[in-house]
């Protein structure tokens, strides 16, 4: 059969044309938001725009969705109609009919894997037409073994994991046949980030969670994307079952944000000692909320201290530059943390370091304090 096929300039101006008529689903289907230009790239096989970033992973699974750049490939006329007729929206409409309120859906700054995963879900697998299939991560009770990351010698070897969120914890053995874990992580206090850079694995996650009221980090992960991924939103299932009983009144909108959290910053500073009349030294930096913490190494199990930054009403301060007299920094861009006991000061090597640290730093001065928080602090504050 004959198969007419338009030009480029055609095929450009007639997709334009109609889908213009479409104006509420331009951008990625699958960034959740439009984007800022109008995407190049078109699944005819899904009746989708995606970006070029998307595109790649959508070229990965060929028996679902077939690729084409809007402005560089050739189209036939039923592909065309195709993605007049059906879109973005229409596509969302059904592939995530059924997305659980806890499902982590990734934005354009995650990682690929979590993309790729997202993707392959919606289309490949179709988890969210049919809620069978979320069984992995919705179950409220998971096993399996992962590669974790040793305290001591760095090695990654296999341990036992199980999520349970009858008892409201994650353990982990260091043995199969262990009867007792080397570790119980309560659901309460537990974060889990991906860190495919950091931990040097593209399936990387870094947990958290608290011991003694001091964190704890210990870096996983699993040779099958879906695996590791299946973990995560098991994770963030347990920590919103756990809200929804600890705050009855609260909306899903309200409880969604609080189930995992990157880090507002991550990275070298150097740091000088409580008198500032030590040398300075060169430390890995992790802000996660309120918390600041400092790493020898950012593979470190514990922190080797903590610091807490209140708000301004509490009487925190962030202030560029050093106190004058200020030595033994060897790096220029300096800031200074001011609260109520004492001054912490750090130096950065650029001044776009320096730039993004005081911003993260205000991000959190500016917020006001929840009441809880105020327990934390009053730790801090009587800590040996």
């Amino acid at each position: 059969m004959f198969q007419f096929v338009f030009s480029r300039e055609y095929c450009t101006n007639n997709i334009r044309r109609k889908w213009k008529e479409f104006e509420k689903t331009l951008g990625c289907a699958e960034e959740g938001h439009p984007s800022l230009g109008d995407p190049d790239w078109a699944s005819y096989t899904l009746g989708v725009f995606i970006c070029l970033s998307c595109s790649g992973i959508h070229r990965n699974i060929p028996q679902v969705s077939k690729v084409k750049s809007v402005r560089l490939d050739a189209w036939d006329e039923a592909q065309v109609e195709f993605l007049a007729s059906h879109g973005n929206d229409a596509a969302r409409a059904r592939f995530e009919s059924k997305v659980p309120s806890f499902y982590y859906r990734p934005t354009p700054s995650d990682c690929q894997l979590l993309r790729e995963q997202w993707i392959r879900a919606k289309y490949e697998r179709q988890e969210f037409i049919y809620p069978e299939k979320q069984e992995p991560y919705s179950a409220g009770y998971r096993e399996g073994f992962l590669w974790k990351r040793g305290r001591d010698n760095g090695q990654f070897l296999s341990r036992k994991f199980v999520l349970t969120e009858r008892e409201g914890a994650l353990k982990y053995f260091n043995r199969n046949d262990a009867k007792e874990p080397k570790a119980v992580m309560k659901i309460e206090h537990l974060n889990a980030t991906f860190q495919p850079a950091k931990i040097g694995h593209p399936h990387g996650l870094q947990v958290t969670y608290l011991k003694d009221n001091s964190t704890r980090n210990i870096f996983i992960y699993h040779e099958d994307g879906k695996e590791i991924v299946d973990w995560f939103n098991a994770l963030r299932a347990a920590r919103f079952h756990y809200l929804q009983v600890a705050f009855p009144g609260a909306s899903d909108a309200d409880l969604v944000p609080k189930l995992s959290r990157n880090y507002l910053k991550e990275g070298y500073m150097e740091k000088t000692g409580p008198k500032q009349t030590e040398g300075f030294r060169k430390r890995w930096f992790t802000m996660d909320d309120r918390r600041l913490m400092y790493f020898k190494d950012p593979l470190d199990a514990f922190a080797r201290g903590e610091v807490f930054i209140g708000s301004k009403e509490s009487g925190y301060t962030v202030l560029h530059g050093f106190p004058p007299s200020t030595q033994g920094h060897h790096w220029p861009h300096g800031i200074t943390i001011v609260t109520p006991d004492r001054k912490f000061l750090f130096a950065c090597e650029t001044e776009s370091d320096q730039r993004e640290w005081v911003a993260a730093f205000q991000k959190a001065v500016d917020r006001p304090m929840l009441p809880q928080e105020y327990a934390v602090e009053a730790h801090f504050k009587h800590k040996p």
